[in-house]
């Protein structure tokens, strides 16, 4: 039954994340606010991790299995994708190495921020 609140609770801001996707004009995906509201939650205090803590490892553990669909689709696109294989192998290796460049130069700042804070 605890799993199933936990649950609920996640839902909940899942659900306020689709409230916001409609009713601002902005860009943004409705999952990134129900993620951006559930931190917010968090570090209010209004949320305790415990109440969150074991659903959220089974989702987190289960993520990949979120990406089979995506990967059987382009698997299905075979036919295009030999066509066009040079500029999707460019594409995706220039993207690929910008994410990895700036995921490591946002973590080195955090890094830093964070030992200056304690210093």
């Amino acid at each position: 039954m605890k799993y199933i609140f936990q649950f609920l609770r996640i839902l909940a801001f899942c659900f306020l994340g689709e409230i916001l996707h409609a009713l601002l004009p902005l860009p943004i995906p409705a999952s990134i606010y129900g993620l951006a509201l559930l931190l917010v939650a968090l570090k209010a205090g209004v949320v305790k991790l415990e109440q969150v803590k074991e659903v959220s490892a089974f989702l987190i553990a289960i993520f990949p299995l979120l990406f089979i669909p995506g990967a059987v689709g382009i698997m299905d696109l075979g036919e295009v994708l030999a066509r066009l294989w040079l500029p999707a192998v460019l594409a995706i290796s220039l993207v690929t190495v910008l994410v990895t460049a700036t995921a490591g130069r946002v973590t080195q700042a955090v890094i830093r921020w964070k030992e200056a804070r304690h210093d």
